[in-house]
């Protein structure tokens, strides 16, 4: 698979949007400024594909990238950015929602990538995900991002917090993950390359 022949499919602001082609779904979850779109861009070695924004929570559409038309990689919109209005905030939720629970093609889904910020741990926002993931049994591995900031000592006892963490089932996989050291990069691609359509 040819992860740089990769384009931005749409970019969905409705759920009647969202393409219904039979290939596989790989969906990214995570809060805003987490590193989603740094996750985006280096995994498919496409330095601006997925724009890094500036201002956190910028994204309110869901994204869909054809990666060499064998999968979608999806990137839903970043959750719990405070300085924006309520309406704004219900828009983004209800996207969010809507791919799960109104999505006609849910079934394509393979996997949802989770990311939580190694420094940061899991946030309110962040458990609340991991339970509605657990609840609707949906597959999902956690990539924990930006794991640069963080030395050995801290880096290992925020891992061993994440495997503990009661929210995260036991056995779940959990990535290292740094868009400025590469960290994670080959295992993400060999996750995708996994679920990708033959």
């Amino acid at each position: 698979m040819n992860f740089q022949n990769t384009k931005l499919f749409i970019s969905a602001g409705d759920i009647r949007q969202f393409p219904a082609h039979p290939i596989p779904q790989i969906a990214l979850s995570g809060r805003s400024n987490v590193g989603k779109s740094s996750l985006i861009n280096t995994v498919l070695g496409r330095k601006s594909l997925a724009r890094v924004s500036g201002a956190p929570g910028k994204t309110i559409t869901v994204n869909f990238y054809d990666v060499d038309g064998k999968l979608f990689l999806v990137d839903l919109p970043g959750y719990g950015f405070a300085k924006r209005p309520a309406s704004e905030k219900a828009r983004w939720s209800a996207l969010t929602d809507g791919y799960f629970t109104a999505n006609k093609n849910i079934d394509r889904l393979a996997l949802v990538l989770q990311l939580i910020d190694l420094k940061v741990g899991p946030t309110a926002d962040d458990v609340m995900m991991l339970r509605y993931l657990a609840a609707a049994e949906l597959p999902f591995a956690v990539i924990a991002t930006k794991t640069d900031k963080l030395n050995k000592t801290d880096r290992t006892k925020a891992l061993a917090a994440l495997e503990s963490h009661p929210d995260i089932p036991a056995g779940t996989k959990i990535i290292p993950f740094s868009a400025l050291t590469g960290e994670g990069r080959d295992t993400v691609q060999n996750i995708l390359l996994g679920l990708a359509k033959k």
